[in-house]
């Protein structure tokens, strides 16, 4: 497996507290936290109700743009609270991208939870992300790593599984063989969140209390978010998200065979990058454990 790419700019301390004074100074006096040096994103609580988000990869700093762009919009269309920002920062000599402040949300994050701990969160969140596949406009982001075609995502499976380590690796790429050339998606192209990993919620009680990070938000083919059944569940908690999904949009067999392929591309690629989180990696083992049970679609 590999690691979590390393950053293109470093973001410390000083930095944010620089970048804030010059363009958001009324927040400049509030204190900084790190929460987390993620894959694209460094993250700071800044005092106790907001967060500083500033992508540390040039290949990110664009899902920042397109969050502070579209978020607004789509928070509408959302039955839980999503992170708007409500200040954005433009690019200096000290930091060469757009950065965000927004909301803090309370809650913590769903991929601390056993899959079993998991299943009430299955018609929630199949209410969540369905009520994001609305028709996109046609300036919506293009991500050429989600909502695609999955022919498209072949040569990229394929290499990550035969670096993979896993015993299922044999398994799963014989899997995907069958799964790649599935019935496109027949409709226009849908919003979609584009990375609904376990990480990505948040959960109170039991309870689905928000969906964040929405770096990788496009238009395509919804069934990317529709992985969530495999990254998030168990069969039966599984089957319930399917139930609920197709209650409100109507999916189709091939819908659900191209679902499985993206839990599938998703799974590879957090086995691919995750070797210094394992939180990440045991979310790989998990969904590639639920892909290939034989009674799947």
């Amino acid at each position: 497996m590999g690691r979590t790419p390393d950053a293109d700019v470093l973001v410390d301390d000083r930095l944010v507290a620089e970048l804030l004074a010059e363009q958001h100074p009324d927040l400049a006096d509030r204190p900084l936290r790190l929460i987390t040096n993620g894959w694209d994103n460094t993250l700071y609580r800044l005092g106790d109700d907001l967060v500083v988000r500033l992508p540390r990869r040039e290949a990110s700093a664009v899902l920042i743009e397109h969050e502070a762009r579209w978020l607004p919009e789509l928070a509408a269309l959302l039955p839980v609270p999503v992170p708007v920002p409500e200040r954005t920062g433009r690019p200096t000599w000290r930091y060469p991208w757009s950065w965000t402040v927004a909301p803090w949300l309370p809650g913590r994050s769903a991929l601390g939870l056993a899959a079993a701990e998991r299943a009430p969160l299955a018609r929630p969140l199949a209410d969540t992300l369905t009520a994001l596949h609305v028709p996109a406009p046609a300036d919506a982001p293009h991500n050429p790593v989600r909502g695609v075609d999955l022919r498209l995502r072949d040569v990229a499976v394929r290499g990550r599984l035969t670096a993979s380590p896993s015993p299922a690796a044999p398994a799963l790429a014989e899997l995907w063989t069958e799964l790649v050339d599935t019935r496109p998606w027949q409709r226009e192209p849908v919003w979609l969140h584009g990375d609904p990993h376990p990480g990505n919620v948040l959960v109170e009680d039991g309870r689905l209390v928000a969906l964040i990070d929405f770096g990788d938000v496009c238009a395509g083919d919804p069934v990317t978010d529709l992985a969530a059944g495999w990254l998030f569940f168990e069969a039966d908690a599984r089957a319930e998200f399917r139930v609920t999904a197709d209650e409100a949009r109507g999916y189709e067999a091939a819908d659900w065979r191209r679902a499985r392929a993206w839990a599938l591309v998703l799974a590879t690629a957090l086995d691919a990058h995750s070797d210094d989180d394992p939180d990440m990696a045991a979310l790989a083992a998990h969904t590639f454990a639920q892909v290939l049970l034989p009674e799947n679609p």
